[in-house]
């Protein structure tokens, strides 16, 4: 059985019949239908600006937790000294850095992203650095050995169009590699498992994601859609982990709920009291909580 198959099975597994609804927590505060009063700004604009004052370290933290596996998956695809390479969102930089450095000097990196003041920083002379943005702007066409983008179509209002221009700047045989979150898949189960732990804030948190239009399961989407956009060789994996207490996970997941502390509170889904307390409960030794899963799917353009 095929990696895709089965990838699709436990989609479909995940899918079926009664009893399978994510379990949402419930309080005693304003009750909220279809996030209608949840104050978050402009629907589908990144939740995370590069802009703000935690960025950077917010990137460090992205780094620390995830780049490892991402270069993992970028090198089972091949990557070599001399190719052209993608890499959309760009963020913090660190993935660019990998892939400059990987194709030498013969190769070339194009990264892209809305804000570039942390990609204009790194000195490697085959890096080219564009300001653009994925929802609007096209990209060049069938140009690139390798595609890569990390947490990036989730917060697009329009994802799958993104995906049609990452697919279409491929050469004949060109890989892409998407890394996305699934948020919901793994929440905490105390029935189940008696460590696990429910958390408001952890929920209100979500909440307010949802609200802004951050596709919540995109994650276990991306194998489906690499297929559907004519890729072929598509396979994918998900990785999670338990985020413990003074971890890179927690102290990621203080800084974003911090970032959206006015929204949270505003918008009722908890107490200014219930808010501390809770962000107090993340840094307690025996505390832990499962990991939102990161969905890392790849395919590749026919005709190399």
């Amino acid at each position: 059985m095929s990696e895709l198959q089965q990838y699709e099975q436990t989609e479909a597994r995940t899918c079926e019949g009664p009893g399978r609804e994510i379990p949402r927590m419930s309080w005693e505060a304003t009750e909220l239908n279809n996030n209608q009063n949840i104050s978050t700004g402009i629907k589908g604009k990144y939740i995370f600006d590069n802009g703000l004052p935690e960025a950077e370290n917010r990137f460090g933290l992205l780094s620390k937790l995830f780049d490892d596996r991402t270069i993992h998956y970028i090198e089972e695809r091949g990557i070599r000294e001399g190719w052209s390479c993608l890499e959309v969102g760009g963020g913090g930089g660190s993935i660019a850095a990998f892939l400059c450095s990987r194709t030498g000097d013969a190769g070339r990196v194009l990264a892209t992203d809305i804000d570039t003041r942390f990609l204009q920083a790194l000195p490697f002379p085959n890096l080219e650095v564009r300001k653009h943005d994925i929802r609007i702007e096209p990209l060049p066409s069938q140009e690139f050995d390798l595609v890569h983008a990390r947490l990036v179509l989730e917060h697009l209002a329009e994802p799958d169009t993104a995906l049609k221009r990452m697919v279409a700047a491929l050469k004949p045989g060109g890989w892409i590699v998407l890394e996305e979150f699934d948020h919901l898949a793994l929440l905490p189960n105390p029935e189940a498992n008696s460590p696990d732990e429910l958390l408001q804030l952890r929920d209100a948190f979500q909440r307010v994601l949802d609200a802004r239009g951050v596709e919540m399961h995109y994650g276990r989407m991306l194998a489906r859609r690499l297929s559907a956009n004519g890729l072929v060789n598509v396979g994918a994996e998900v990785n999670g982990s338990m985020w413990k207490s003074g971890s890179a996970g927690i102290t990621l997941l203080k800084l974003n709920c911090e970032g959206l502390r006015g929204t949270i509170i505003g918008s009722g889904l908890m107490s200014e009291s219930q808010f501390d307390s809770d962000m107090k409960r993340l840094d307690e030794p025996d505390f832990s909580i499962a990991s939102p899963v990161m969905w890392t799917a790849w395919g590749q353009l026919g005709g190399g």
